[in-house]
Protein backbone atom coordinates (compact mmCIF):
# COMPACT_ATOMS: atom_id res chain seq x y z
CA UNK A 1 0.00 0.00 0.00
CA UNK A 2 1.13 3.54 -0.79
CA UNK A 3 0.23 6.52 1.40
CA UNK A 4 0.29 10.05 -0.03
CA UNK A 5 1.37 12.89 2.24
CA UNK A 6 1.94 16.35 0.73
CA UNK A 7 2.68 14.98 -2.78
CA UNK A 8 5.07 12.42 -1.32
CA UNK A 9 4.24 8.78 -1.89
CA UNK A 10 5.28 6.70 1.12
CA UNK A 11 5.58 2.93 1.00
CA UNK A 12 3.67 1.25 3.83
CA UNK A 13 6.85 -0.68 4.70
CA UNK A 14 8.37 2.52 6.08
CA UNK A 15 5.60 2.59 8.67
CA UNK A 16 5.44 -1.12 9.44
CA UNK A 17 8.93 -2.61 9.02
CA UNK A 18 11.35 -2.37 11.93
CA UNK A 19 14.96 -1.21 11.68
CA UNK A 20 17.76 0.14 13.87
CA UNK A 21 21.37 0.36 12.74
CA UNK A 22 23.67 -1.89 14.75
CA UNK A 23 27.16 -0.55 14.10
CA UNK A 24 28.69 -3.00 16.57
CA UNK A 25 27.43 -5.88 14.41
CA UNK A 26 27.70 -4.54 10.85
CA UNK A 27 30.83 -2.39 11.28
CA UNK A 28 29.41 0.20 8.85
CA UNK A 29 29.61 -2.07 5.83
CA UNK A 30 26.98 0.00 3.96
CA UNK A 31 29.66 2.65 3.30
CA UNK A 32 31.81 0.00 1.62
CA UNK A 33 29.46 -2.40 -0.19
CA UNK A 34 27.64 -1.59 -3.39
CA UNK A 35 28.67 -0.58 -6.87
CA UNK A 36 28.34 3.21 -6.62
CA UNK A 37 28.66 5.98 -4.10
CA UNK A 38 25.83 7.60 -2.14
CA UNK A 39 23.34 9.65 -4.16
CA UNK A 40 23.93 13.40 -3.77
CA UNK A 41 22.38 16.63 -4.99
CA UNK A 42 24.22 19.60 -6.49
CA UNK A 43 23.60 21.54 -3.28
CA UNK A 44 25.08 18.70 -1.24
CA UNK A 45 28.16 18.65 -3.46
CA UNK A 46 28.67 22.30 -2.52
CA UNK A 47 28.29 21.41 1.17
CA UNK A 48 30.71 18.52 0.84
CA UNK A 49 33.25 20.69 -0.95
CA UNK A 50 33.00 23.33 1.78
CA UNK A 51 33.66 20.63 4.40
CA UNK A 52 36.52 19.01 2.48
CA UNK A 53 39.34 20.82 4.29
CA UNK A 54 37.85 19.76 7.64
CA UNK A 55 37.76 16.05 6.74
CA UNK A 56 40.78 15.77 4.43
CA UNK A 57 43.11 14.37 7.11
CA UNK A 58 40.47 11.78 8.10
CA UNK A 59 40.39 10.39 4.54
CA UNK A 60 42.73 7.67 3.29
CA UNK A 61 45.53 8.57 0.87
CA UNK A 62 43.75 6.60 -1.87
CA UNK A 63 40.51 8.52 -1.21
CA UNK A 64 42.40 11.81 -1.38
CA UNK A 65 43.87 10.74 -4.73
CA UNK A 66 40.40 9.93 -6.11
CA UNK A 67 39.04 13.31 -4.99
CA UNK A 68 42.08 15.09 -6.49
CA UNK A 69 41.46 13.30 -9.80
CA UNK A 70 37.64 13.34 -10.17
CA UNK A 71 36.23 15.46 -7.36
CA UNK A 72 33.88 14.53 -4.51
CA UNK A 73 31.18 13.13 -6.82
CA UNK A 74 30.62 11.63 -10.25
CA UNK A 75 27.73 10.55 -12.47
CA UNK A 76 27.16 6.80 -12.19
CA UNK A 77 26.01 4.44 -14.95
CA UNK A 78 22.36 5.24 -14.16
CA UNK A 79 22.98 8.96 -14.66
CA UNK A 80 22.77 9.79 -10.95
CA UNK A 81 25.20 12.03 -9.05
CA UNK A 82 26.94 9.96 -6.35
CA UNK A 83 29.87 10.36 -3.99
CA UNK A 84 33.19 9.24 -5.40
CA UNK A 85 34.40 5.78 -4.43
CA UNK A 86 37.77 4.11 -4.00
CA UNK A 87 38.54 0.89 -5.85
CA UNK A 88 34.92 0.35 -6.86
CA UNK A 89 33.83 0.01 -3.22
CA UNK A 90 34.55 2.43 -0.35
CA UNK A 91 32.97 5.87 -0.35
CA UNK A 92 35.84 8.39 -0.33
CA UNK A 93 34.55 9.69 3.01
CA UNK A 94 34.88 6.40 4.86
CA UNK A 95 37.29 6.35 7.74
CA UNK A 96 38.00 3.52 10.12
CA UNK A 97 38.04 3.49 13.89
CA UNK A 98 38.24 0.38 16.08
CA UNK A 99 37.42 -1.85 13.11
CA UNK A 100 34.30 0.15 12.18
CA UNK A 101 33.75 2.11 9.02
CA UNK A 102 32.54 5.63 9.85
CA UNK A 103 31.66 8.67 7.78
CA UNK A 104 34.34 11.36 7.96
CA UNK A 105 31.74 14.01 7.11
CA UNK A 106 29.39 12.97 9.91
CA UNK A 107 32.23 12.65 12.41
CA UNK A 108 33.45 16.18 11.60
CA UNK A 109 29.88 17.47 11.93
CA UNK A 110 29.40 15.80 15.33
CA UNK A 111 32.75 17.21 16.46
CA UNK A 112 31.58 20.71 15.50
CA UNK A 113 34.23 21.06 12.77
CA UNK A 114 31.78 21.53 9.89
CA UNK A 115 28.19 22.60 9.24
CA UNK A 116 27.58 19.84 6.67
CA UNK A 117 26.55 16.49 8.18
CA UNK A 118 26.41 13.97 5.32
CA UNK A 119 24.29 13.37 2.21
CA UNK A 120 20.61 13.04 3.04
CA UNK A 121 20.53 9.75 1.11
CA UNK A 122 22.91 8.31 3.73
CA UNK A 123 21.00 9.76 6.66
CA UNK A 124 17.67 8.44 5.33
CA UNK A 125 18.88 4.91 4.67
CA UNK A 126 17.13 2.37 4.45
CA UNK A 127 14.66 4.80 2.88
CA UNK A 128 15.40 5.62 -0.75
CA UNK A 129 13.96 8.80 -2.24
CA UNK A 130 13.06 8.95 -5.92
CA UNK A 131 11.76 11.89 -7.92
CA UNK A 132 8.96 10.76 -10.26
CA UNK A 133 8.25 12.10 -13.75
CA UNK A 134 4.95 13.60 -12.52
CA UNK A 135 6.82 15.81 -10.04
CA UNK A 136 5.97 13.72 -7.00
CA UNK A 137 8.51 12.10 -4.70
CA UNK A 138 8.42 8.42 -3.75
CA UNK A 139 9.90 7.06 -0.52
CA UNK A 140 10.58 3.33 -0.49
CA UNK A 141 12.07 0.96 2.04
CA UNK A 142 15.22 -0.60 0.57
CA UNK A 143 16.02 -4.12 1.72
CA UNK A 144 19.72 -4.98 1.65
CA UNK A 145 21.24 -8.12 3.11
CA UNK A 146 24.11 -6.20 4.73
CA UNK A 147 21.47 -4.62 7.00
CA UNK A 148 20.14 -7.87 8.43
CA UNK A 149 21.59 -6.95 11.86
CA UNK A 150 19.69 -3.64 11.73
CA UNK A 151 16.46 -5.48 10.95
CA UNK A 152 17.09 -7.87 13.85
CA UNK A 153 17.83 -5.01 16.26
CA UNK A 154 14.82 -3.03 15.03
CA UNK A 155 12.56 -6.02 15.72
CA UNK A 156 14.06 -6.47 19.19
CA UNK A 157 13.35 -2.80 19.95
CA UNK A 158 9.99 -2.74 18.09
CA UNK A 159 11.26 0.36 16.28
CA UNK A 160 9.60 1.15 12.93
CA UNK A 161 11.77 2.59 10.16
CA UNK A 162 10.06 5.99 10.28
CA UNK A 163 10.69 6.33 14.03
CA UNK A 164 14.32 5.29 13.68
CA UNK A 165 14.72 7.95 10.98
CA UNK A 166 12.75 10.75 12.66
CA UNK A 167 15.60 13.28 12.60
CA UNK A 168 16.62 12.88 8.93
CA UNK A 169 12.98 12.66 7.79
CA UNK A 170 12.26 15.90 9.63
CA UNK A 171 15.44 17.52 8.27
CA UNK A 172 14.54 16.55 4.72
CA UNK A 173 10.75 17.04 4.65
CA UNK A 174 9.93 19.15 7.73
CA UNK A 175 8.20 18.57 11.05
CA UNK A 176 4.70 18.93 9.57
CA UNK A 177 5.38 16.06 7.16
CA UNK A 178 6.78 13.91 9.96
CA UNK A 179 3.71 14.54 12.16
CA UNK A 180 1.43 13.52 9.28
CA UNK A 181 3.58 10.43 8.71
CA UNK A 182 3.25 9.49 12.39
CA UNK A 183 -0.51 9.99 12.25
CA UNK A 184 -0.72 7.76 9.16
CA UNK A 185 1.25 5.07 11.00
CA UNK A 186 -1.10 5.33 13.99
CA UNK A 187 -4.16 4.99 11.74
CA UNK A 188 -2.62 2.04 9.94
CA UNK A 189 -1.84 0.32 13.25
CA UNK A 190 -5.34 1.03 14.58
CA UNK A 191 -6.85 -0.50 11.43
CA UNK A 192 -4.77 -3.66 11.81
CA UNK A 193 -5.79 -4.02 15.47
CA UNK A 194 -9.46 -4.26 14.53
Amino acid sequence: MIIEIDNILVSEDILTEEFCCDLDACKGICCVEGDAGAPVTLNEIGGIESALDDVWDDMSASAQAVVDKQGVAYTDRDGDLVTSIVGGKDCVFTCYQDGCCLCALERAYRDGRTAFCKPISCALYPIREKRLSNGMTALNYNRWDVCRDAVRKGRELHLPVYKFLREPLTRRFGDDFYQKLSAAADMLAAGKDK
